[in-house]
């Protein structure tokens, strides 16, 4: 496989993307690593938090948002990079088109039920949180990089 077919990006973009997209996963995730802190300070109370199953885990759940976030971030950026997106008006477009082939979906059967069989009802605070995180980590996303700039002076 040969790498020049993928589009230069600029890294400073891809570090700010993912420092963006990093953010918003942690204010999705937040709440599950407080959980897996109390539960690891019950269970644990002998022994150091960091040698436990939760810190590692939540190690392991931090380190793949870390890395989905630079690949998400590479991603959009190489899609703005190769359309030739120039305007804040293009970013959105582009970024709400990848919401809608992403996520759309999931929201849709949030807000109706659909899936698997429910013993409980739907909490459409959770619905609306997830649909939030998805447009940020798509429309906002494309709108920072685009503000940022991603191409590169060789992409000129």
């Amino acid at each position: 496989m040969s790498l020049h077919y993928l589009p230069p990006v600029k890294p400073s973009a891809i570090a700010l993307g993912t420092v963006f997209t990093q953010l918003g996963h942690t204010a999705v995730l937040a709440p599950l690593f407080g959980d897996r802190y109390e539960r690891a300070k019950k269970t644990n109370a002998s022994q150091n938090f960091l040698h436990s199953k939760e810190a590692k885990q939540g190690a392991v759940l931090f380190g793949t948002t870390l890395l989905g976030s630079s690949v998400q971030t590479y991603a959009m950026a190489a899609l703005i990079t190769t359309t030739g997106t120039l305007s804040y008006k293009g970013a959105a477009y582009l970024g709400t088109l990848v919401f809608f082939s992403t996520s759309l979906g999931a929201t849709i059967g949030g807000l109706i039920g659909f899936g698997e069989p429910s013993t409980r009802p739907v909490d459409i605070t959770e619905v609306v949180a997830g649909a939030t995180s998805s447009l940020l980590d798509t429309v906002g996303l494309a709108m920072v990089l685009n503000w940022w700039g991603v191409r590169t002076i060789e992409s000129f």
